[in-house]
């Protein structure tokens, strides 16, 4: 599939099939992720495996639409605002490439935010100087939803002088 189509035939999976994913087509994903442009190749990205029990702990509605795999994508802290903005963004788009890598090989990904609530953070251990990208379902989708539709580009920008 060309790069373009990929983008734009990604989506929020909600329900996924109960087939495992497994370990070495997971991890590279993972590894093409890591290929994000992250400012002076500092990698601030970190990851945790979220297992049964502390799935259980964090009580999503959904329970990540029963994907096979959840996991947590952190950021670390900077010295300064503006370097923890950048480590933000960093692994904001380490999340793209691994979305784009497992939809391009069939997966699918739920991305939800609950990770930042203070209750989930205690839960998922997550230490202070920290910040949660999301936390992930990961697996075969049981349906792709329909695209949405989408502002047109054009009435997003503005030409400076």
């Amino acid at each position: 599939m060309a790069t373009i189509d990929v983008i734009r035939t990604r989506r929020n999976i909600k329900d996924f099939k109960p087939d495992p994913i497994y370990r070495d087509e997971l991890m590279s994903w993972l590894e093409a992720a890591s290929y994000a442009p992250n400012h002076r190749l500092n990698e601030p990205w970190e990851l945790l495996f979220i297992g049964p029990d502390t799935r259980a702990k964090l009580n999503h509605k959904a329970d990540f639409g029963g994907a096979p795999v959840v996991l947590a994508v952190l950021s670390k802290h900077a010295p300064t605002e503006f370097e923890r903005d950048e480590n933000v963004i960093a692994a904001s788009c380490f999340v793209q490439n691994f979305l784009l890598a497992a939809h391009e090989a069939g997966a699918g990904v739920r991305w939800t935010s609950l990770g930042v609530l203070p209750r989930n953070r205690q839960i998922l251990g997550i230490p202070e100087d920290y910040d949660v990208i999301g936390v992930f379902g990961v697996g075969y989708p049981a349906e792709v939803p329909a695209a949405k539709p989408r502002t047109p580009i054009a009435s997003k920008i503005t030409y400076l002088s």
